[in-house]
């Protein structure tokens, strides 16, 4: 697809953690149905994994990614064929800094990482969806361990495309109010690592928006942050992620198919895109 005219907005509308509930994927699948979402990020491991490829294919529109889970999650591969990364129960980290940090330091670790990044990788190909986009749980994809074994295999998996993570931490304080250390915390955080990375991306040839939102809110991406978004969003292309559920985070959920959210859109003229049309 030729890339956007110069000021014209397009939009990426993701869903994370696809998969991990019934309610969750309820949400995605009516989000994208009666809302403005175009893409989900599917957790290969969790309980709800098949229900959400089973929702996923009568949705033909909805590009459909990797949520690559190496902390917070199940593991693909059990932990007698891949030591020293999940415990016994199959469960990875439950903290994802302590993971990154383990992951970051211990070499002996690096081959059960890559074992278990391409076993996910064959689980999301075994489901017959095109693969739309990578990006991790808590944004994993990012640590620059993580990253360099997505990059290696990257050309023989079909990987295109990833979510670049960096929040405008000014334009979000216009935006929304309080967990001020956390939103500050993570715009240093996660601009270090995208700007580590997006050379790494540009010679690999990955395709990546050029600005994302929904990092700093937390599953605050409700109403009335979009309504104060949309009229501020950047010329160019953009994600806007989310975690849409109709139990934990029903206010993202009611976000993405609010009309009045639809109209102002409309009205701004956006475009709403996938990461196959970048």
């Amino acid at each position: 697809m030729a890339p956007p005219e110069p000021g014209r907005r397009r939009l990426i509308v993701n869903a994370d953690d696809f998969g991990r509930s019934l309610a969750i994927n309820e949400a995605i699948e009516a989000a994208h149905r009666d809302g403005i979402l175009t893409s989900a990020s599917l957790m290969v491991n969790e309980p709800f994994a098949a229900d959400a490829v089973a929702r996923a294919r009568t949705c033909p529109a909805l590009g459909i990614g990797l949520h690559l889970t190496l902390a917070c999650g199940r593991a693909a591969l059990p932990t007698e064929a891949n030591p020293g990364l999940a415990g016994a129960d199959g469960q990875l980290p439950a903290s994802a800094a302590r993971a990154g940090w383990r992951y970051f330091f211990r070499r002996d670790q690096r081959a059960a990482l890559q074992r278990e990044i391409a076993a996910q990788l064959d689980a999301f190909t075994r489901t017959g969806l095109p693969l739309d986009h990578v990006n991790g749980h808590l944004n994993i994809h990012l640590h620059p361990v993580v990253l360099r074994l997505l990059l290696d295999l990257a050309p023989a998996r079909g990987i295109r495309a990833l979510r670049l993570t960096r929040d405008r931490f000014w334009l979000n304080a216009r935006l929304a109010r309080g967990a001020w250390a956390y939103r500050f915390s993570h715009a240093v955080i996660f601009n270090l690592l995208s700007a580590w990375a997006r050379p790494r991306l540009r010679r690999a040839g990955l395709r990546h928006p050029g600005h994302v939102f929904g990092l700093l809110q937390n599953g605050r991406v409700d109403e009335a942050y979009l309504l104060r978004l949309l009229p501020r969003l950047p010329a160019g292309d953009s994600e806007l992620y989310s975690h849409p559920s109709l139990t934990d985070f029903r206010s993202e959920f009611e976000a993405l198919v609010s009309p009045r959210v639809r109209a102002l859109a409309a009205a701004e003229g956006i475009r709403f895109i996938r990461y196959q049309d970048l």
